[in-house]
């Protein structure tokens, strides 16, 4: 198949293109390389894809409409992974127009090159963020998601209604993810994991929201690959929505404990873990718990990395790539 990956240089983007390349598809990646966070990272991500054949990128944004239509119209698709989107709840409440430029525009722009030239399936990136803070768990597609707490859940809503309404219009076969914090190797420095390692390494505190009383739904990358391209391979009609996570939320100190342990055994020279514990963030809510049991009935979705498996291979990741960088 050809298939088009757009957020090619992102975390889980980069991921998704080099499993899909590795099954042998034709896949062209493409990404505008902003500096929401360093470009050097994107990039570094790209160069584990320059070796193989079968994956092409072209820096290219989502915004850029008449491009967009233009690829779609040279490359004829037969299916789409559109990872694409400013990412980042907090960031959301200093540059919203970002997210309304990318998130908005550019999946509608997604959306209307899927319109006029076809494709079997488009698998798109929604967020655990639509549910926001839902008192009841585990998050069941089938829970209201209409009281949004930051303008980044309110896109990542937006893009499903926009998604269902071009299936229902047009026969777009559509399926949205609602992905549950992503870790991993080569993950966004922006998130919680990296910036945690960061400060660990540094002897600098680590800053703890909601006083330490979070949690969250840590899903590994290579379980969210999975899902994502057993997802693509399904045979859909319509529009559908599933939740992607581990679905077992683990208290943030646990997380932050695993990870000192297996940092320090990589660098036992470390200095002692430090915490400022401070209020809960705007836009952020204090758990996420994704209810899988859909995901699972369609593709046969199962999650098999532990967390102290997951945090060992990041942190022996991280270790390697902070003297690299």
């Amino acid at each position: 198949m050809k298939i088009l990956v757009t957020g090619s240089a992102g975390f889980i983007g980069a991921a998704v293109s080099n499993a899909l390349a590795k099954r042998g598809e034709s896949v062209l990646g493409i990404d505008n390389l902003n500096d929401y966070y360093s470009p050097a990272l994107k990039k570094a991500r790209l160069d584990l894809l320059k070796n193989a054949e079968n994956f092409h990128f072209q820096q290219l944004d989502l915004t850029h409409s008449s491009e967009i239509r233009s690829l779609f119209a040279a490359k004829k698709f037969d299916a789409v992974v559109h990872l694409g989107a400013q990412a980042g709840v907090r960031y959301s409440l200093e540059n919203p127009q970002a997210y309304i430029d990318s998130n908005i525009t550019g999946t509608l722009n997604i959306l209307e090159s899927c319109r006029h030239y076809p494709v079997r399936h488009l698998v798109y990136a929604s967020s655990s963020s639509v549910y926001g803070d839902n008192a009841k768990i585990p998050f069941s597609i089938e829970d209201r998601t209409d009281n949004p707490v930051s303008l980044y859940a309110a896109t990542k809503k937006s893009n499903e209604l926009m998604a269902h309404t071009y299936s229902h219009l047009f026969g777009i076969p559509a399926t949205g993810l609602r992905f549950f914090t992503v870790y991993g190797p080569w993950g966004r420095p922006d998130m919680a994991p990296m910036l945690f390692a960061k400060s660990i390494l540094e002897g600098k505190p680590i800053r703890v929201f909601n006083h330490g009383n979070m949690r969250r739904d840590f899903t590994y990358i290579d379980d969210i690959v999975e899902g994502v391209v057993r997802t693509l391979y399904r045979e859909q009609s319509g529009s559908e929505l599933f939740n992607i996570g581990r679905g077992e939320p683990v208290d943030l100190m646990r997380f932050i404990e695993i990870l000192y342990d297996e940092l320090r055994k990589g660098k036992p020279e470390i200095p002692p873990l430090q915490m400022e514990f401070l209020p809960m963030q705007q836009g952020d809510v204090p758990a996420t718990w994704a209810d899988t049991a859909a995901l699972e009935k369609a593709i046969g979705y199962s999650p098999k990395t532990s967390l102290e498996e997951g945090i060992k291979h990041f942190a022996q990741w991280y270790l390697e790539y902070e003297v690299k960088a």
